[in-house]
């Protein structure tokens, strides 16, 4: 039998349909890499096996009477650990939430269920879904399958590692800080951040918090860009509450592939350098584009302030995420907002002042941040796609000590900020725009290095089928050798 564990999703949802495998020998396979791989890895942080095989023997018996469910029929797959899944426990890395045991599903979890797609466990995140590395004091480190001593990313870190060492087919994640995409940079796997409001958040937060939140994102990780696609389209809808009184109609592609699109590429900027690595693979990437009719612009004139753009994204975020920050954890950042001095470094003044800002101050932040949105729009009326990095760098070793903000990463030699990696997240998160995240090679060392594809809003279509032309001249996920003999 052909090797499954790198098998697209769709792929395998078509050979169930085929009657070419059982749904339950499908879940099988997978649920035996986690049992071989997972030790080392330590993606997955729930398993739900029972429940699933019952879901899978039922969906076997709907296929023999031909009657399959949706587009992921049968498909094995696991979610975020911050999504609700009935009868599992939720707890976004805090041990006062360890036994926060769902009654119901996320909105996104109901959506891949009604299409055919059977949940089998849950991945792992860091402490409030808040750092660019996958630990928590409730399920311990997540490692990088191409190197254990590396950080998977995050904070759907998990999800990426599960995908690239074979253990699941499909992920869903959540970005607000570059969740989504950095661990699909890291990880050498798919990832697609949606437009704003494109997904219902419903089911994604801690017991204590019901309300969405602005930013947030939720989307897939695959290892194809069709995947994206397919998934996208399915978890793509009103918030419950608001179903009964409209239904999404989400624009085609503008673009047919990347003959005749419209590139604009932005590598760095003077304040926000990218090691060498990411940019030579991004040149290359720019230069198979244009080698297949593209047009490219490496210099594109920006009608925006970047780095006001990041002032503006770091007080919104900050503002955003204040509202899930558990008390000792406020105080905390109460007692370090308090004694700030004018030394003290931006991003930890920026981030703090953000949590503490009056409502009238965040009211004109986002009133600044509309009108940049039609900044955006008018760009990409002259552009189809921006390319930049999602990253300054590849996976870098795991890093726990102390506090985030004392943290560094090391760019071509050099000492960088650790927060360096949420300029390059905040670029569409801000205005709301789609990102869509490709691997496009790898680095000396076999890292893997990816790309993010940004489009206009609501043009999601158009950035997943830039990252499926970008798949068809070579821009693919690859295993890491650990992982992708048959087992």
């Amino acid at each position: 039998m052909t090797d499954l564990a790198y098998v697209s999703a769709t792929t395998l949802a078509a050979m169930v349909r085929r009657k070419e495998i059982g749904c339950l020998e499908l879940l099988e396979h997978f649920l035996g890499r986690v049992a071989e791989f997972d030790g080392e890895i330590n993606a997955l942080c729930q398993l739900d096996p029972q429940t699933a095989r019952d879901r899978a023997r039922a969906a076997d018996a709907t296929i023999a009477r031909g009657d399959p469910t949706g587009p992921l029929h049968g498909v094995p797959m696991t979610v975020k650990e911050a999504f609700d899944v009935t009868g599992l426990v939720t707890t976004w890395g805090l041990e006062s939430e360890a036994e926060n045991r769902a009654e119901k599903n996320a909105a996104a979890v109901d959506s891949l269920l009604r299409a055919g797609a059977n949940i089998f466990g849950k991945t792992n995140v860091p402490v409030m879904l808040a750092d660019w590395q996958s630990y928590n004091p409730v399920y311990g480190t997540t490692n990088n399958p191409y190197d254990l001593s590396r950080t998977p990313g995050g904070s759907s870190g998990g999800a990426a590692a599960a995908l690239a060492a074979g253990m699941t087919p499909l992920e869903i994640g959540s970005d607000i800080g570059g969740s989504i995409r950095n661990p699909a940079h890291f990880c050498g796997v798919f990832g697609h951040k949606p437009s704003f409001g494109l997904v219902p958040q419903a089911g994604h937060a801690p017991s204590y918090h019901r309300s969405s939140l602005d930013v947030v994102a939720i989307g897939p990780l695959a290892r194809t860009a069709d995947d994206l696609e397919t998934t996208l389209s399915v978890i793509a809808g009103p918030e419950p509450e608001d179903a009964e009184a409209w239904s999404l109609r989400l624009p085609p592609s503008r673009l047919a592939g990347l003959r005749g699109a419209r590139v604009a590429v932005l590598v760095g900027t003077p304040m926000h350098p990218v090691d060498c690595t990411v940019a030579g693979l991004m040149a290359a990437a720019a230069d198979a584009a244009e080698m297949v009719g593209a047009h490219v612009d490496r210099a594109p004139s920006f009608p925006i302030d970047l780095d006001e753009a990041d002032r503006l994204y770091v007080q919104l975020l900050r503002g955003s995420t204040s509202a899930r920050v558990p008390e000792p954890m406020l105080r905390h950042l109460e007692e370090t907002h308090a004694a700030r001095t004018p030394d003290d470094d931006l991003h930890l003044v920026r981030g703090n002042a953000g949590v503490f800002q009056s409502h009238r101050e965040w009211t004109v932040a986002s009133e600044q941040r509309h009108r940049l949105r039609e900044v955006w729009a008018h760009f990409f009326e002259s552009y189809d796609v921006l390319l930049c990095p999602i990253a300054p760098t590849p996976a870098y070793p795991h890093d726990q000590a102390g506090d985030r903000t004392d943290r560094r990463i090391m760019i071509d030699g050099e000492k960088g900020h650790y927060f360096e990696q949420l300029f390059w997240a905040g670029i569409p998160n801000v205005a709301y725009l789609p990102s869509t995240a490709v691997p496009i090679g790898r680095s000396r060392e076999g890292l893997p290095v990816g790309m993010q594809i940004i489009g206009p809003y609501l043009g999601d279509r158009t950035t997943i089928t830039v990252a499926a032309a970008f798949e068809e001249i070579g821009c693919t996920f690859s295993p890491p050798d650990r992982y992708s003999a048959s087992r």
